[in-house]
């Protein structure tokens, strides 16, 4: 029993360097036919995998795939963004359905060290944090494909459930170079809707993950036998 105590304690004060996963949750577009994070939300789903560096600072890296929609009804959509009409144009109803491919890299930092064991160290076994990062976003469905850069910001929270089991959950809104995600053939005039041009982040379509979380600690890092 003794013995059992003994490897027990230890375990509790190991440390990981790696973080592999999975995540499950939810979709949401932001554009021109959609001002909320929480309107037309769809089923996303992904792998994650994190480096740790210390009990605050890491390196996450995922592959997602989430789906998007959105409709013009509430909003007003010209048929051509550029007639003269003092009135704006005639109104056009659309909508759109697309699936997104999302592959990416975050900096994540924790507001207090997290892990178990090791009481000395002032460890957490839960702890929020912020995440912020750069990814690459497909858009595809609806007759064509659209590529763009993606720019993640978000808040997350994670639990640490055993030494080695994490449990979380994570918002982020992520920013994209393209005003396109929403284009497809029977949705055309969501390019440009308005006319306004746009450059770099400005006018640009984004979509929000709102996700659930389940991850296992992978390679111990060393340690010195003082034996």
């Amino acid at each position: 029993m003794l013995l059992s105590l003994t490897s027990w304690l230890r375990a509790q004060d190991l440390e990981y360097k790696m973080e592999l996963g999975g995540a499950l949750g939810t979709s949401a577009y932001l554009g021109d036919v959609s001002s909320s994070p929480f309107k037309h939300m769809s089923l996303m789903g992904g792998v994650l995998a994190r480096r740790n560096f210390n009990q605050r600072m890491v390196l996450k890296g995922n592959l997602a795939m989430g789906h998007i929609a959105g409709a013009s009804k509430g909003y007003f959509i010209p048929t051509d963004a550029g007639n003269l009409n003092a009135a704006g144009g005639e109104r056009i109803e659309v909508d759109f359905k697309r699936n997104l491919l999302d592959l990416g890299a975050q900096f994540e930092f924790s507001f207090w060290g997290y892990g178990r064991g090791a009481s000395y160290k002032g460890l957490s076994p839960i702890t929020p944090y912020l995440t912020a990062g750069l990814g690459l976003t497909l858009a595809f469905g609806g007759g064509n494909v659209n590529a763009a850069l993606n720019t993640p910001v978000g808040v997350g929270l994670k639990y640490k459930v055993k030494p080695r089991i994490n449990i979380g959950a994570e918002w982020t809104v992520r920013f994209t170079t393209s005003d396109r995600l929403d284009v497809t053939r029977q949705s055309s005039q969501l390019k440009g809707p308005y006319g306004i041009p746009s450059s770099g982040f400005k006018n640009k379509d984004c979509y929000s993950f709102l996700m659930f979380f389940v991850t296992y600690d992978l390679c111990p890092k060393y340690r010195k036998c003082n034996n």
